[in-house]
């Protein structure tokens, strides 16, 4: 509806018609990669500390009004998997497609991608709010929580801005993205404290490892191509 509004096309916002899998096995590949890094450093730590007890495959579904538990069926796994396909093309579509081109028509392609990537870090703060209303965490861990997923949410929308510049669509920012959200909700790593300890930073260091890819690759296409 807004692209009709606003009188553009999919295929101005990345939705090109070429290169579609190529692009998104690319994105899936990068994903993949640095997460086996991650998973590996986690797992090695937990060792360290004798705390590790196994890598287990499981989702870990919830909900905006609460978790419903660890399920292995294969109907959960599908509907994981359904469901953050839909969800990676409904936020590069409007996050990376839609409110970028609509910036670049003001600003240039880093200020816009600042601001794209601030408004997808403040998408993510209902998680926090969530567990505040809950009574799982206090108003100051409230805080704390959105100002650390808030920051690490901008700056992983930051890098999947990149990569759309990079490649002209945005495939291989959706296969990343797809990647990040689904690993991290069916491949747990248990310990003797319980499931996924030290996720977070599991995730810090896949994020920062790609990041760091994508910006040198952006910098190198940066001076070859003129972006």
């Amino acid at each position: 509806m807004a692209v009709r509004l606003l009188t553009i096309t999919a295929q101005e916002i990345g939705f090109t018609k070429n290169n579609i899998l190529k692009r998104t096995f690319q994105g899936l590949i990068l994903g993949t990669a640095v997460f086996l890094v991650a998973y590996g450093v986690e797992i090695f730590i937990s060792v360290m500390q004798g705390k590790f007890q196994s890598l287990e495959l499981y989702v870990s579904s919830y909900a905006v009004d609460g978790n419903i538990g660890n399920q292995t069926s294969i109907s959960f796994f599908l509907i994981c998997i359904a469901g953050n396909i839909i969800n990676v093309v409904m936020e590069e579509g409007i996050f990376r497609g839609l409110f970028q081109t609509i910036l670049e028509k003001k600003y240039n392609f880093i200020l816009s991608a600042v601001i794209a990537s601030i408004l997808f870090g403040l998408w993510h703060l209902i998680g926090p709010v969530r567990n505040y209303y809950d009574g799982i965490s206090s108003f100051e861990g409230m805080i704390i929580n959105i100002s650390m997923l808030v920051i690490t949410s901008a700056l992983v929308g930051f890098k999947f801005a990149l990569l759309t510049k990079i490649t002209g669509s945005l495939y291989m920012a959706m296969g990343d993205h797809f990647v990040n959200n689904t690993i991290v909700n069916i491949l747990h790593v248990v310990s003797n404290k319980g499931a996924d300890e030290l996720m977070f930073l599991r995730i810090t260091i896949a994020q920062t490892i790609s990041f760091v890819i994508v910006l040198i690759y952006y910098l190198k296409c940066r001076r070859t191509k003129g972006y």
